[in-house]
């Protein structure tokens, strides 16, 4: 029986990566459409992608896909044409990657509640209701009319880039974020809503929360950041969106414009490079700058860069005893973390 998921440790992962001869692309896609036999739908799309030397993450669920990948340029037609093949994935747009660069080594496909986790009932939207979509013409006049844009992403996202002028949810959790939302546009029901998130699908179901929340006139921001990026780019229209398009894999960025609009968070200069902090029993998500990353050795705090330097054995030991414990980071409204280790 063909192995179901990946085997091998994350440094023979990368060092086959490093090896390969050829382009890659990355690409997202995903779909709100009735999936049946999870299961099935997920070992088959494991095997056949595995042979297409795909990397990724992939989550199924009963309400649809949802696709972050890499895989070789030249697969990419045949990948086209395999998923064609399935009536519920047919023509679904995919969204190029703005800037290429090493985003995934392994290839994930789980089974999931919600392929968005919002954890909403269902009975607070219909996915036949959603916003209209616009193109990034359409979304840019619309502004320029005095719509209120509002960010679908979540805190951490929105730091290094956004919409100017954009309502943005101070929240850390996809699951907070639609509650947050209506709440912000309390009294605005009647006003022209134009949301917009990385790849589109956050808004889908977040349109279709509002409409059924009672606003009249909802908009969604057509393939999100990602299509905006490169319709902007094709056409030579100005970009309202500034500084960095937060992505959920290795590159943690795509650059849009050249603003950088965030700060680092251990010495408050001016910064947008997201790193994880190189203690993996800490490894939280921050922005730091190349100075501090020096300084640091890539790590979020002094603690965490003194545990690295301790002895592996120590280091093990510690782990086993587990007196020591590494906090998780708590971002400030300034966009600074609060860091604390207890032991």
């Amino acid at each position: 029986m063909s192995t179901l998921y990946n085997k091998k440790d994350k440094a023979t992962l990368l060092r086959e990566l490093a090896q390969e001869n050829f382009v890659r692309k990355t690409l997202s896609f995903y779909r709100y459409v009735k999936l049946d036999d999870l299961k099935a739908l997920r070992d088959a799309l494991f095997l056949e992608w595995r042979e297409l030397n795909v990397l990724g993450r992939v989550y199924v669920a009963h309400e649809g896909i949802n696709a972050q990948i890499s895989l070789p340029e030249h697969n990419l037609e045949l990948f086209r044409e395999k998923l064609d093949q399935r009536p519920q994935f047919k023509d679904v747009p995919f969204k190029m990657a703005v800037e290429e660069g090493a985003s995934f080594f392994k290839l994930i496909v789980k089974i999931k509640h919600e392929i968005v986790a919002y954890r909403i009932s269902e009975s607070e939207y219909d996915m036949s209701n959603v916003g209209k979509h616009l193109s990034a013409q359409e979304f840019n006049q619309a502004i320029d009319e005095g719509a209120i844009v509002v960010d679908m992403r979540n805190q951490y996202e929105t730091e290094v880039g956004h919409f100017k002028n954009a309502i943005i949810p101070d929240v850390e959790r996809s699951q907070e974020l639609l509650a947050e939302a209506k709440r912000l546009l309390e009294g605005q029901e009647n006003k022209k809503i134009l949301l917009c998130c990385t790849g589109g699908i956050r808004c889908e179901k977040a349109s279709a929360y509002l409409i059924h929340h009672g606003f009249k006139d909802v908009n969604q921001l057509n393939g999100g950041i990602i299509q905006y990026a490169h319709e902007v780019q094709s056409t030579s229209t100005p970009s309202k969106f500034i500084g960095k398009n937060f992505v959920f894999d290795s590159r943690l960025g795509e650059r849009i414009t050249d603003d950088v609009i965030s700060h680092c968070h251990q010495c408050g200069t001016k910064c947008d490079n997201h790193i994880d902090c190189a203690n993996e029993l800490c490894h939280i998500l921050f922005i730091q700058c190349e100075s501090c990353a020096e300084k640091y050795n890539h790590c979020c705090s002094q603690q965490c860069a003194d545990f690295l330097q301790l002895p592996k054995e120590e280091q093990q030991r510690l782990r086993k005893s587990k007196k020591l414990q590494f906090s998780a980071q708590k971002y400030g409204r300034h966009g600074k973390p609060q860091i604390h280790i207890a032991s």
